[in-house]
């Protein structure tokens, strides 16, 4: 997307006058400015210092309004990928991203900022997944889909590249990266011991029958990064998930592993009438065995009860420090009793501040949401609640 230089130079200045002050080194600036300034004229664009790059990716999750899990953000870990061009030390960075993210159960909201999109590039650097973990998902001839639905047509673009695929209902899909004037190069990652986690139930011994897996860390990474009007087009992110994403989204929604109806024939629910609230009675049992079996696993977890108290912290820091907070309240009420918690009865304002983080058209299958802020805390990003 063209951006003048005198756009850019709004964004950047305006962004350097925020970040210096919140750094506490406003005296700084001025000479900043005008460092930036010579740059853009002579450049087209400009290039943020570290420090500039490490409070500008948290200042954006700070402002992601479909965030629930803003209350964090200082403690995001900023790796700074800027100086990797060759393909495989690109993807080693992804893979080092996993094992540092996933920390062996003990998840750190991670951030790997790959260089910017230039002036001269239509497209910047790219990474293909929607996740640098995920599952496949397998379309077979009478329609039925074996895996991951929301996976189908990067699983058929990665077969088609070469991949070879087991078609297994849980099954690990390659990294695809794109930089700017290159062919598409994937690699299979070697994911950490304790990565994928065995869905069991705290009461029902039949729910280990059922053979669900769910991966520990959540790492978004088809997203852009805006700061200061640079844009990062390759910046995956992790927070950690929460319960209902997996339980009710991923395993719930009739359109991904659609589990609902089994799970409650397994019960013995009544599933011929919405009246017997048989939906309602699955979900909770989804969400159960996710609590459960994360819980027994050693990775952290949050459930949407303490994530929504967590949000309502956020607010009164946030209002501490004079700042306001944006939300979108479709996003920011857990998909599951959304009205037993506070944040479902109050208002919020969906006004868009950058730094931020914002959807991008996918390069493999179907355009989505292009052009609008997006949550890279969750897995559900590209859904609502």
């Amino acid at each position: 997307m063209y951006i003048s230089k005198q756009e850019l130079r709004t964004k950047a200045i305006s962004f350097l006058k925020t970040c210096y002050d919140e750094m506490e080194i406003p005296e700084k600036l001025a000479g900043r400015i005008e460092e930036i300034t010579k740059e853009i004229e002579n450049t087209g664009t400009y290039f943020h210092t570290t420090d500039e790059l490490t409070h500008g990716a948290r200042m954006a999750w700070r402002n992601s309004n479909r965030c629930i899990g803003r209350l964090y953000w200082k403690t995001l870990k900023v790796i700074d990928a800027r100086h990797l061009d060759e393909d495989e030390e690109i993807l080693n960075a992804l893979q080092e991203h996993i094992e540092f993210a996933f920390n062996k159960g003990n998840i750190r909201s991670t951030i790997t900022i790959f260089r910017q999109q230039m002036p001269n590039e239509e497209l910047g650097p790219r990474i293909l997944n929607h996740q640098l973990v995920r599952f496949a998902g397998h379309k077979q001839p009478d329609g039925n889909i074996i895996g991951d639905p929301s996976e189908v047509e990067f699983t058929q673009w990665c077969r088609e590249k070469g991949h070879s695929f087991e078609q297994k209902a849980f099954e690990l899909l390659p990294h695809a990266i794109q930089w700017p004037n290159r062919e598409a190069t994937m690699k299979m990652p070697s994911v950490p011991e304790g990565i994928f986690i065995p869905i069991v139930h705290p009461e029902f011994e039949w729910f280990k029958e059922l053979n669900l897996f769910w991966y520990g860390v959540p790492i978004i990474s088809e997203m852009m990064l805006e700061i200061g009007g640079i844009r990062y087009t390759a910046a995956p992110f992790n927070g950690w998930y929460m319960a209902t994403e997996i339980g009710s989204r991923n395993f719930g929604d009739i359109n991904r592993y659609n589990l609902m109806p089994l799970v409650a024939q397994k019960i013995g629910l009544d599933t011929k009438n919405d009246k017997t609230l048989w939906k309602d009675r699955a979900l909770v049992e989804l969400n159960r065995a996710v609590i459960f079996s994360y819980e027994k696993a050693g990775v952290t977890l949050s459930n949407h009860h303490e994530s929504a108290e967590q949000f309502i912290h956020f607010e009164s820091t946030e209002e501490r420090k004079g700042r306001p907070v944006t939300a979108d309240w479709i996003w920011i009420v857990p998909p599951m009793s959304g009205s037993a918690m506070e944040v479902f009865h109050r208002n919020y304002d969906n006004t868009v501040v950058t730094p931020n983080f914002f959807y991008q058209e996918p390069l493999v299958g179907k355009l989505k949401q292009p052009s609008v802020p997006g949550c890279p805390f969750h897995s559900k990003s590209l859904d609502k609640h």
